[in-house]
Order: structure tokens, then C-alpha cells, then sequence
């Protein structure tokens, strides 16, 4: 066993310490910064909005955006069918701005490129593409992130002051909505929209008026339809009237403000007004004071409608109403009876006849009997349209006149050119009848024999004695002018005797005008004893 010590252990080995390499700082920054902004993303990310629209035409997942007053609101994040296949879901991530549109109060709707008479609007998407729209409506409401996307842009918007209205009308005509609605030629709104409801009643149609011209629409206003042209013939000259061209081609609706209106409140919004067909009648619809009356026609009416005016003097002074044809069955006898308004206050006002301490009818009853009666009338040649004129007729009798439902009855009087057509074609029968034919048969006979008689023999010999004897004459007043002429005794006695003549006739004129003055000389003499 040797005895030799073992070799000494070897020092133990100093590890060295490794050195931090900065090339890792890289991934850990990037990793810093992805979380940074994967927490941001996420802080950021608002919730996920559900809509549903009838069509998904110009929509596009990942690109179509959410936008109000061109801020981007979110991105489509999907797009699906629904359950039914009857409506497009499409899915919107909100940022944390939108989020704060998610209210009951809100309204979606696609902005697609429009042209349409008188609306041309979402030009800007023929660049950008189509994105959805949205109207935060009015401040509060509840939550909520579920909408069903309107169809078309709302008429109304919630960041545009206004009112809105309704109208009710018997016929839309070309209104639609997006019609303007005018006043004094300027569009101050739009319509709406409109309803027919069960079909049975008057259309509702919905306007908006903005401000400040919504307080000009107060419980005096008319509105009516300016839809159209409308073309007339006055006085001899040809008028054109239309509203603008857009009212022409989408229609349109106008009001206005009579001057007894000016002192009242500005009408509430949805208060309801009536729509009329035209101006005109929107017009007499300002009248406060209507007297109805009737009056009974036996001559044809064609070209008289209703809305026809009624005048006095060229006037207008009412309208006719109602037009209907009544038949006797017992007698077979038909007429006319047309019902009309008279609207004093478009000659007087109301208050001077209170002042005056009578009434309409009190008045129209003493115009009846001044004579003044009903009477069918042309009012336009060309045309054919007809009138109501109160004419008076010189000799008519008083008439008292009677109310029938309510409504003065006024007795009528055939004239017009109708009734002068009539005349024309009694006169024309009345000539008829006479014997033309036999008056110039006599006639030629009667000429005939006064031509035999006058060139006849015995006509012929008459004239030659007749000849003869004034060639006697004429010798023989020769001889007595050459006996009697200027300085004869004979012409002067003749002078004489006609001098006393005179003397005598102007005695007899007196004697004659004086009997003529006093007869009663001829039994008690000149001094009346």
C-alpha cells in the first residue's frame, strides 16, 4: 500500500457570471407595446350594435362604417340573414364614441347614392361608398343596441329646429313624401309621409316646418295644394300659374298667414289642419260668415261644376256648392237645384251690416226685391265653363223669399247666352212658318199682270191722249201769260182778293182760339153774364 499522498484536488472553478444581452430588449418592448395596444383596443372597443335591414345592397363587411356628421362611429363586423330569411342582420362594432348613440332614441338608416325628382341627396357615396347614418334623437332615453334600420332618410332630423303638423285631404294628387311645403314661394319644409288609413276617410298627411317659419303656422293658416300647373283663361289672356318646377313634378304643399291671424299664438306641433284642393278654395275657406242659398234652374247646367264662383257685377261673391237634378215622377218635370255660399266679407265686412242692425238675409232679401235674381252664366267662351250671376232683372216682382234646410231659396231668371241661343232659335222657327215660297209666287204674278196691264193697247193710247192734251195746256197758259202777266189788272185784283183772304183767315184763328180758351162765350157772351 503506497504510502504517496493524492495528487491535490483541483481548485473548484469560478463560474463567471453571464452579461444581459440587449438584444432581447427588442421582443420585450414589442411585447409591451402589443399589450399596450391590445389594452387600448380593447378599452376602446365599444359594444357590438345589431341591425336589421330589408336589403344589404351597398353594404360590406370590414369597410362599411357607422358615421354621424362624418365621424366614424363603428364598422360593420358581420352581415347575415335572419332566422325567417325575411331581413338582413347586420352586426356593427362601436367604438367607445358610438356607444353613446345606443338609445330608444336613435334611428339608422343606409346612405346610398338618390336621384329622384326634386331629391338628389347621398352624391358623396358614389366615391366613399354607402355607410349608415344614424340620429341620436332626443336627449335621454334607455339604453338599447338593437334597431330595426329605416328605409329611407327621416324628413326630421333631431339636430333641425321645427314643428310638425297634419293635414287632412280627401285626394293626395302627386304628393309624396319629400314634397316641399312652401310659403310665399320659399320651401320652408317637407312632407313626411301620409296614411290612408282604413281607406274610408280623409288621407292624413304628416309636414315639417322649420324654424322660425313653423311660428307663422298658427290656427288661421290654410294650407293647399300647389301640386301642378293650373291654366286659366282671364279677361281674354291665357295664364299659366305653377308653384316651381319641383312642385310640379313631386307636388307640393302651400301655406299662408291671413292678416286677422297675425295677433294669435303659433299652433302646436301634430295640429291638424285641413288640406285644400287649390287656392281658391283655401280662400274661401277665410271667410267667416257663409249664407247658404238655393236656387232651382230648368235650362241645361253643362259647364257649371261645383267650386264655380258666383258673382255680382263681375264679382265674386260666393261659390256654388252642390249641384243635383231633381225629376217630378208625377209630372215627369225635371230641374236643377244648385246650392251655393255667399261670403259677404269678400264685398263688406260683417261688421257693418251688425252696424247697420240687420242680417245677411235681411239684405240679400232686399236686393230680391230690387229685382235681383239668379242666372246661369258663360264664364269662359273657349271653354265652356259656366258661372252663377246675380243679375237684376228690370220688372221683377217682389218674391218673399223662403228657407229650405236651412238654406235662403232664390228665385232664378233663364238669361246667359244660353237663353239668348234660345231666343235666337224661337225667332228662327217663328220664320220658319212664314210662306216665303207663296209671297214670291204672288208677288211675280201680281208684276206679271201690272206688266200686261202697263204695256198693253189701252194703256199705250191713254198716254198718247194725255200727250196731246198737255201740249193744249202748255199753248193755251202761253196766251194767259201774255194777257195776265205781272202788270195786268188781272194780277193786281188777284193780289187784292188774296190780301182779304189773309185778313179773313187770321180773323177766324182768333175767333177760334178765343172760342177754344171760353166756349162758354158762345151761350153767355164775351163777358161771361
Amino acid at each position: 500500500m503506497s504510502d504517496t499522498p493524492p495528487p491535490p484536488a483541483p481548485p473548484p472553478a469560478k463560474l463567471r457570471p453571464r452579461s444581459f444581452s440587449f438584444v432581447w430588449l427588442i421582443p420585450i418592448i414589442a411585447a409591451l407595446i402589443a399589450g399596450y395596444l391590445g389594452y387600448r383596443t380593447v378599452l376602446q372597443q365599444g359594444p357590438l350594435l345589431t341591425l336589421s335591414f330589408s336589403t344589404a345592397e351597398d353594404l360590406a363587411a370590414g369597410q362599411t362604417q357607422v358615421k354621424y356628421k362624418a365621424v366614424a362611429l363603428g364598422t360593420v363586423d358581420s352581415i347575415d340573414l335572419s332566422g325567417d330569411n325575411q331581413r338582413v342582420i347586420v352586426k356593427v362594432r362601436m367604438n367607445g364614441v358610438g356607444s353613446r348613440f345606443l338609445t330608444s332614441h336613435a334611428r339608422f338608416w343606409v346612405v346610398r347614392p338618390h336621384f329622384a325628382p326634386g331629391d338628389l341627396s347621398g352624391l358623396d357615396t358614389l366615391v366613399s361608398g354607402a355607410y349608415i347614418a344614424v340620429d341620436p334623437g332626443a336627449a335621454g332615453g334607455t339604453y338599447q343596441d338593437k334597431f330595426s334600420g329605416l328605409e329611407e332618410p327621416p324628413g326630421v332630423r333631431s339636430n333641425e329646429p321645427g314643428s310638425t303638423f297634419v293635414l287632412k285631404a280627401e285626394n293626395l294628387g302627386s304628393l309624396d313624401t319629400g314634397s316641399p311645403v312652401f310659403y310665399r314661394d320659399v320651401q320652408v319644409g317637407e312632407v313626411l309621409g301620409y296614411s290612408l288609413g282604413d281607406g274610408l276617410g280623409p288621407a292624413t298627411i304628416n309636414i315639417f316646418v322649420r324654424a322660425p317659419f313653423n311660428g307663422l303656422v298658427r290656427p288661421q293658416s290654410h294650407f293647399w295644394n300647389s301640386s301642378g300647373v293650373n291654366a286659366v283663361l282671364q279677361n281674354g289672356d291665357f295664364h299659366i300659374e305653377f308653384q316651381s318646377l319641383a312642385a310640379i313634378i313631386t307636388g307640393g304643399v302651400t301655406f299662408n298667414l291671413p292678416p286677422e291671424g297675425l295677433s294669435s299664438q303659433p299652433s302646436p306641433n301634430d295640429a291638424v289642419f285641413p288640406l285644400y284642393p287649390s287656392k281658391d278654395e283655401a280662400d274661401s275657406a277665410g271667410y267667416q260668415t257663409n249664407v247658404p242659398i238655393v236656387s232651382y234652374l230648368t235650362e241645361s247646367i253643362s259647364g257649371l261644376n261645383r267650386g264655380a264662383p258666383v258673382d255680382i257685377l263681375g264679382i265674386q261673391v260666393g261659390e256654388v256648392t252642390d249641384i243635383k237634378l231633381l225629376v217630378d215622377p208625377g209630372t215627369g218635370m225635371a230641374k236643377v237645384r244648385v246650392a251655393m255660399n255667399l261670403q259677404p266679407g269678400r264685398v263688406v265686412d260683417a261688421a257693418a251690416i251688425a252696424n247697420a242692425g240687420m242680417t245677411s238675409a235681411q239684405v240679400l232679401q232686399n236686393m230680391v226685391n230690387q229685382g235681383v235674381r239668379v242666372q246661369l252664366d258663360s264664364g269662359n267662351l273657349v271653354t265652356g265653363e259656366k258661372i252663377i250671376s246675380l243679375t237684376k232683372v228690370p220688372g221683377a216682382a217682389k218674391v218673399s223669399m223662403v228657407y229650405e234646410n236651412g238654406a235662403l231659396v232664390v228665385p232664378s231668371q233663364p238669361g246667359g247666352l244660353d237663353n239668348a241661343i234660345a231666343n235666337v232659335t224661337d225667332i228662327s222657327a217663328k220664320l220658319d212658318k212664314i210662306p216665303f215660297d207663296q209671297i214670291g209666287n204672288n208677288l211675280n204674278q201680281l208684276l206679271l199682270t201690272a206688266n200686261h196691264t202697263i204695256g198693253g193697247p189701252q194703256v199705250k193710247q191713254s198716254l198718247n191722249s194725255l200727250n196731246q192734251t198737255l201740249k193744249t195746256a202748255t199753248t193755251t197758259l202761253k196766251g194767259v201769260q201774255q194777257d195776265y202777266g205781272d202788270d195786268s189788272d188781272f194780277q193786281r185784283n188777284l193780289l187784292q182778293v188774296l190780301a182779304e183772304a189773309n185778313a179773313a183767315m187770321a180773323s177766324l184763328r182768333q175767333l177760334t182760339q178765343d172760342l177754344d180758351r171760353h166756349p162758354q162765350s158762345l151761350l153767355l157772351g164775351r163777358g161771361g153774364q
